[in-house]
């Protein structure tokens, strides 16, 4: 199984307490997925604050229409400095995602590190190289346009 990195800094006008207001909410997971994957959040948790324990259902489109359900837990939350969320079940053979905060002069900085590997050995690298990768750089790419449209730019 092979590791993969990618790293996502991004400056906001906002204090830590909004950012994390917005980004603890899975709600608004929604609103900074492109549309096109038509991301519907399946259990009944989509409303409230994340916590340790939590698990979120999706039901998401991110290729060629065809869905894919996927479950996460939120394993660590250190309000309002970070949280990390793990794939319990779904496209990938590992995921982690840590979501962190940091104050800055004049807002925040918010930076997504996330590590995934494929399953399916060398065919899955192949996908990775062919799809995945590229289908993850669109995905942040269109969230930092959507969260600077909703919390702004610094």
């Amino acid at each position: 199984m092979e590791f993969h990195n990618l790293l996502y800094v991004q400056q906001l006008p906002v204090s830590t307490e909004e950012a994390w207001a917005f980004f603890s909410n899975p709600a608004n997971l929604a609103r900074i997925t492109p549309p096109e994957m038509m991301v519907s959040i399946t259990s009944e948790t989509g409303k409230e604050q994340i916590y340790e324990g939590m698990i979120i259902t999706y039901t998401l489109y991110p290729f060629m229409m065809i869905p894919v359900r996927w479950e996460t837990e939120i394993t660590i939350v250190s309000k309002p400095l970070f949280f990390e969320d793990v794939q319990n079940s779904g496209p990938y053979e590992y995921w982690h995602h840590r979501h962190s905060f940091r104050e800055i002069a004049g807002g925040v900085e918010m930076v997504d590190a996330l590590e995934y590997a494929l399953p399916m050995g060398l065919f899955g690298e192949f996908v990775n190289t062919l799809i995945v990768s590229r289908r993850l750089e669109e995905v942040f790419r269109y969230r930092r346009e959507r969260i600077e449209k909703i919390l702004g730019r610094l």
